[in-house]
C-alpha cells in the first residue's frame, strides 16, 4: 500500500497565526497607550509598526513539507530543499532552539526542528522512507546516532499522545 505523496506541519497555521496575533497586538497596545497619554507623533507610530515587523520576521514559523524523496522548508526569507532519498548526512544540533541538519549529495543543506516530525506522524512517514532508501543505498555517511534520537523523541511523543487519549495520563 503506498503512503501520502504529500505531507507537511499541521500545527504551521495555528502557529501562524500567532505569529501574526503578536505581531499586530503587541504594536496596537502600544500604540493604544500612546493614545492614551497624549504621545501619539509619526515617529512612535513608525517605531511601533518596525517593532511589529521585527516581531513578525523573529515569531514566523518554518513551513515544513515532504513529499517522497524531497523535504522543504520555507520561512519569510528562504526555502530550501533537501533530497531525503539521497542523504549525504544528518546532525542533530542542541542549544536554543534543537535543530536536524540535513545535508545532501547535491550540496543542498536545510534545518528542521526535530518537534515538527514528532508532532506529525505522515511527515515522519514520508521522512523515514526516503532516509531508508539513502542508507539502502549507502550515500549516507554520518547520521544513525542523530536519527536514532529522532525516532526516541517521536516513540516518546506517541507514547505519550496515546496515554493522554486513553486517559491514563493521570496515573
Amino acid at each position: 500500500m503506498p503512503g501520502p505523496e504529500l505531507a507537511e506541519d499541521r500545527n504551521w497555521p495555528s502557529d501562524a497565526r500567532a505569529a501574526a496575533g503578536i505581531a499586530v497586538l503587541l504594536p496596537g497596545l502600544l500604540l493604544a497607550v500612546d493614545a492614551a497619554a497624549g504621545h501619539t507623533h509619526w515617529q512612535r507610530v513608525l517605531l511601533w509598526t518596525a517593532l511589529g515587523l521585527a516581531l513578525l520576521a523573529v515569531l514566523w514559523p518554518t513551513r515544513v513539507r515532504a513529499t517522497p524523496g524531497v523535504l522543504t522548508t520555507r520561512g519569510l526569507l528562504h526555502h530550501r530543499r533537501v533530497r531525503t532519498d539521497r542523504l549525504l548526512s544528518v546532525a542533530w544540533h542542541d542549544g536554543v532552539a534543537q535543530r536536524l541538519v540535513l545535508r545532501d549529495l547535491d550540496g543542498n543543506r536545510l534545518e528542521v526542528d526535530p518537534r515538527v516530525f514528532a508532532a506529525n506522524p505522515a511527515l515522519w512517514h514520508l521522512f523515514d522512507q526516503s532516509v531508508k532508501v539513502s542508507l539502502s543505498l549507502g550515500t549516507m555517511r554520518d547520521g544513525s546516532d542523530p536519527l536514532r534520537r529522532l525516532a526516541r523523541l517521536i516513540d516518546r511523543q506517541t507514547v505519550r499522545t496515546v496515554f493522554k487519549i486513553s486517559e491514563m495520563d493521570h496515573c
